[in-house]
């Protein structure tokens, strides 16, 4: 069996870490951890788990700080784990099992896992992603990007069905990742398309519309990934919709379709607007469409947009032509793929 290093970077992350360090206790055959100025209890809590402690100079540089984690790392391959990460057991037994079938005849340079963001009251996995998670240590694998940083992928890639969740207890730095792209800006560093798109997306979240529009269709006219340039339609969406301009939202959603097959997301967003302006045939067609459109493979999947949000719209859009029974009737699918969803509580209540 080959020896897996866990490799994280952490700061102040004393409510967490132990969670996570629980967590890789069975998979682990060595821990790293890479303080970047903690305050609090991090680093007796990471010793206390008989992790290798290193201390790393912050500088505005996520890759940095985990190449350096790489670097301390003696294992055949590495798992890289944020402190606010969780791996349930059964996903942990999957980890092992893999562990018994890498060497000779089984050893990818990469392993992408199911990044789970986002679950429902039952804790079933809503919105999640694969990402670069378990790398083979020595040949070359870095980090890049100062924020948002990924690995570049190459040679023998596998997908496995290996979920690990990202539960958040307390919301990012405010600013923080603004602000360095801001920095970046300043001093005239080279943007690549990845991090044009962050720093559009970041300014989005930030309320700074008019420039995430800007920066976005920067972005768009790059050489960017095919599953950002969908979502940048998106935000550029958002952006237009909160300027009042409902003409170039849809335009933005509509030029998503010339990256690829059109996806649910973008279908559904497209009725909400069409649902907003009261132009309910129109948005039925949307709501419609997105059932049998498809969900992304290789990027962002969010499981609601591929029926619930649908049936719920539907519903809405029904009731208001005066075709309520067609209305209960998507009313009645909705709450057969999730019952407690807001929405469909308050439809339900409703229809009572």
């Amino acid at each position: 069996m080959i020896n897996l290093s866990v490799c994280m970077i952490v700061k102040n992350e004393e409510e967490v870490l132990a969670r996570a360090l629980k967590c890789v206790q069975s998979i682990a055959d060595e821990i790293i951890v890479v303080d970047t100025g903690s305050t609090d209890n991090t680093q007796k809590i990471a010793l206390d788990f008989g992790a290798k402690v290193y201390d790393f100079e912050w500088c505005d540089d996520f890759s940095k700080a985990r190449n350096f984690s790489f670097s301390k790392a003696t294992g055949d391959y590495i798992l890289w784990l944020d402190a606010d990460d969780v791996i349930p057991i059964n996903e942990q037994e999957k980890i092992l099992t893999l562990k018994s079938r890498l060497g000779e005849n089984f050893s990818p340079n990469v392993i992408m896992c199911h990044y789970v963001v986002e679950t429902d009251e039952q804790e079933r996995p809503t919105f999640y992603y694969f990402r670069e998670r378990i790398v083979k240590n020595g040949i070359g694998l870095t980090w890049s990007e100062p924020i948002h940083e990924c690995i570049t992928p190459f040679g023998h890639i596998e997908r496995l069905d290996i979920k690990i969740f990202h539960k958040k207890i307390h919301p990012s730095t405010p600013k923080r990742n603004l602000n360095i792209y801001r920095k970046m800006e300043r001093e005239k560093l080279p943007f690549s398309p990845r991090a044009l798109y962050y720093y559009g997306r970041e300014l989005h979240y930030n309320g700074i519309y008019k420039k995430s529009i800007s920066i976005l269709n920067k972005f768009l006219n790059s050489d960017g990934w095919v599953e950002n340039k969908i979502d940048a339609c998106s935000i550029l969406a958002q952006n237009y919709l909160i300027l009042n301009n409902f003409e170039n939202a849809k335009n933005s959603l509509t030029r998503a379709f010339s990256y690829d097959a059109p996806r649910n997301k973008t279908c559904c967003e497209l009725g909400q607007i069409f649902k907003k302006q009261k132009e309910y045939e129109t948005a039925i067609f949307w709501f419609t469409t997105a059932l049998h459109a498809q969900n992304s493979t290789s990027g962002w999947i969010e499981e609601k947009y591929s029926a619930l949000v649908p049936y719920i719209e539907l519903c809405v859009c029904y009731f208001f032509l005066g075709k309520k029974e067609k209305a209960k009737q998507y009313h009645l699918l909705a709450k057969s793929i999730n019952p407690t969803e807001p929405a469909v509580l308050y439809n339900n209540q409703f229809f009572e």
